[in-house]
């Protein structure tokens, strides 16, 4: 054991310093985050969502880093990375709506002017109701429709279709209303 430390301390060095690297920068962007969220009044679990998909890009990150510090060579990796993208990409692709929606969550994140509580008309043929924003998901938004019924409405829609603005923070008259 002190041998391996003794014939890979250069490499054990140089790998410290690129994990506090990584977690720095990914504290840094947690934090800028979690303070653009609070800003524009974004419901924590999608914070959350959002600061787990940059972790794992960090993790992948890291783990490619440190196997070139380990001496792995970039046709070794090509290869490695090429059949496990090959073999997850034919996967995908059947799943391809369920990534869409994820990444219009994640662009819903950053550019959306809809937040929760807002009274919002969707002006779409199949949704002519208006409805109040619920819940802002990683696949879907949750609307609640005037009659009570609760439909759950694809990100990745949302985005497509021009939607219009009715009222901000509807939850609360109703609230107040409930409360009368």
């Amino acid at each position: 054991m002190v041998e391996f430390f003794n014939n890979h301390q250069s490499e054990l060095i140089l790998s410290g310093f690129v994990l506090l690297t990584i977690l720095l920068a990914r504290y840094i962007i947690h934090f800028t985050i979690r303070k653009i969220g609070r800003k524009n009044r974004i419901n924590i679990a999608r914070i959350r969502l959002i600061n787990r998909y940059i972790s794992v890009a960090f993790f992948l990150v890291a783990i490619l880093i440190e196997s070139f510090i380990f001496g792995s060579e970039f046709h070794d990796l090509a290869v490695i990375f090429s059949s496990v993208f090959a073999v997850i990409g034919i996967g995908l692709f059947a799943i391809w709506s369920i990534l869409s929606n994820i990444t219009s969550g994640i662009i819903m994140f950053f550019n959306f002017p809809y937040k929760v509580g807002d009274k919002i008309k969707i002006n779409d043929s199949d949704f002519p109701d208006a409805a109040i924003i619920e819940d802002i998901r990683a696949f879907q938004v949750h609307l609640r429709l005037e009659n009570g019924d609760l439909v759950t409405y694809p990100n990745n829609l949302i985005i497509q279709k021009p939607v219009t603005l009715l009222k901000k923070d509807a939850i609360e008259e109703l609230e107040l209303e409930d409360e009368i």
